[in-house]
């Protein structure tokens, strides 16, 4: 059972990544119309480092891809990890209304981390 619910928390988790990568490339998912001022100045700052946000996009996409990938989970684990860090990290400071999502995505990211604790290991000693 343990493992079923893995497997559809990592694909979920998995999608949405793949997702919000997809989108820095096609921005098919407009912005909201009532964003504070804090994270417009936020959003332009991360525009204006050109190459940040592909460079974001395709450690999301990749990252998304092998996480639902058993095998390549805790490698994706870690990549995600900066990413998750910094998302949480924009709703504590910037924008408070989308913690509770990224509380649950840092919630994931960990849960994943310690799942995959045994292939860690190897890289502590």
């Amino acid at each position: 059972m343990k493992s079923k619910i893995l497997f559809i928390l990592s694909l979920l988790f998995g999608l949405m990544f793949i997702n919000a990568g997809l989108n820095k490339f096609l921005n098919y998912m407009p912005m909201p119309e009532d964003m504070p001022e804090s994270m417009i100045k936020v959003m332009v700052a991360y525009t204006t480092i050109v190459w940040l946000m592909p460079l974001v996009a395709v450690v999301e996409i990749v990252g998304g891809i092998l996480i639902i990938i058993p095998r390549f989970r805790a490698l994706a684990a870690i990549m995600v990890l900066p990413i998750t860090v910094g998302i949480l990290l924009t709703h504590i400071f910037n924008e408070p209304s989308g913690l509770p999502i990224a509380l649950v995505f840092f919630a994931v990211n960990v849960w994943l981390l310690f799942e995959c604790r045994e292939k860690y290991i190897p890289m502590l000693k």
